[in-house]
């Protein structure tokens, strides 16, 4: 039997590959979603949009510190763990639902599945980067996306034949989610938007929308790009980083700030945008993956592959600094490789699991 364990909806983004290899293999699987960010009731629809099953089981740990989110999903999935007695957890990525996961099935001798291990930033001061460097550790399959991540393990001290280069979930994911949100609607006719002829824009990371300096920065920056190339600045905004502006008192005239978009709406925007400006992680892979240039926001990053294709540049949240990696990218060539598979990981990681 396989668990599959996640919390955030880029985890459930990433794991609907390997969600829907189980289906159609008709395995022993289960489900258990610990509602890190969002309450079980809000990521419902979610499920359904993308046309996955619901999760058997239901934590919605909520809100709190690192260490209170943390060990509320130990607590809570030790006791799933115990009744159900999987052969096999799958966590994803970096989050607390990753580590609390992993800590489970470690103290319970179950093997350990972490997707997408490898990935470095270098930065400690991430929560991120403690997670997923103590989840590879403690795992007996370690599904890397690229050469470049199995290297990062390798020096680590990890055994090779634990690793696994298995691409990214997130090739599968788009293209397959794609397809969903191509059916489902056309949102770029609701917004009066022109393929190729706006900008999109996300910022949600502490460091960033918490910093008075780093936040009017990032917004700067924005409106300089929207004066110098005067084509719609679309950013559908995060509660939280709505909150720090306000509270901040940061104009953002000249950007059009939006409600936050379900995720087939928000595909749409990113396969037909100009160019993506954002500090997400998972954004620099998918735009990546979509052939849309990227500038991001930070000053590191732990998806290098992307700066290695010229798909991406690392500008951190100088208005200058903004200003000229959008210039630099707006009419970058879009044929680069992508690094991360060709869409059949779920299946390669399934079949391994098995």
């Amino acid at each position: 039997m396989i668990a599959i364990i996640l919390g955030t909806r880029p985890e459930i983004i990433k794991m609907s590959p390997v969600i829907r290899e189980c289906e159609s293999q008709n395995l022993d699987y289960f489900i258990l979603h610990t509602g890190q960010h969002y309450s079980y009731e809000l990521d419902k629809i979610f499920f359904e949009d993308l046309n996955l099953p619901q999760p058997d089981y239901k934590l919605d740990v909520g809100s709190g510190s690192h260490a209170e989110q943390t060990s509320k999903i130990l607590m809570g999935t030790e006791k799933i763990l115990q009744k159900e007695k999987p052969d096999v957890i799958l966590v994803q990525g970096d989050t607390n639902t990753v580590l609390g996961g992993a800590l489970a099935a470690s103290k319970m001798n179950i093997k350990i599945g972490h997707v997408e291990a490898g990935l470095r930033s270098y930065d400690r001061s991430m929560p991120e980067e403690i997670n997923r460097i103590l989840t590879d550790h403690i795992s007996d399959l370690l599904f890397v996306p690229t050469e470049e991540s199995r290297q990062n393990l390798l020096k680590e001290g990890i055994e090779d034949k634990k690793i696994h280069v298995t691409g990214n979930t997130i090739v599968d994911a788009v293209y397959q989610n794609k397809k969903i949100a191509d059916r489902k609607g056309d949102l770029l006719r609701k917004m009066d938007l022109t393929p190729k002829e706006f900008f999109l824009v996300t910022a949600h990371r502490a460091e960033n929308v918490d910093n008075k300096k780093r936040l009017d920065g990032i917004i700067t920056g924005l409106q300089q790009v929207q004066d110098k190339y005067t084509i719609p600045v679309i950013f559908p905004i995060h509660p939280r980083t709505k909150k720090m502006i306000e509270h901040f008192q940061i104009s953002t005239d000249g950007i059009e700030i939006t409600d936050p978009l379900g995720y087939l709406e928000f595909l749409q925007l990113e396969a037909n945008a100009k160019l993506v400006l954002t500090d997400s992680g998972g954004l620099q892979e998918e735009s990546c993956i979509l052939g849309v240039p990227c500038v991001t926001l930070r000053e590191n990053t732990e998806r290098p592959e992307t700066l290695s294709v010229k798909s991406n540049v690392l500008v951190g949240c100088d208005p200058d600094k903004i200003i000229e990696g959008v210039s630099l990218m707006a009419n970058a060539d879009n044929k680069w490789r992508n690094p991360y598979g060709d869409g059949n990981s779920g299946k390669i990681i399934i079949k391994i699991c098995m």
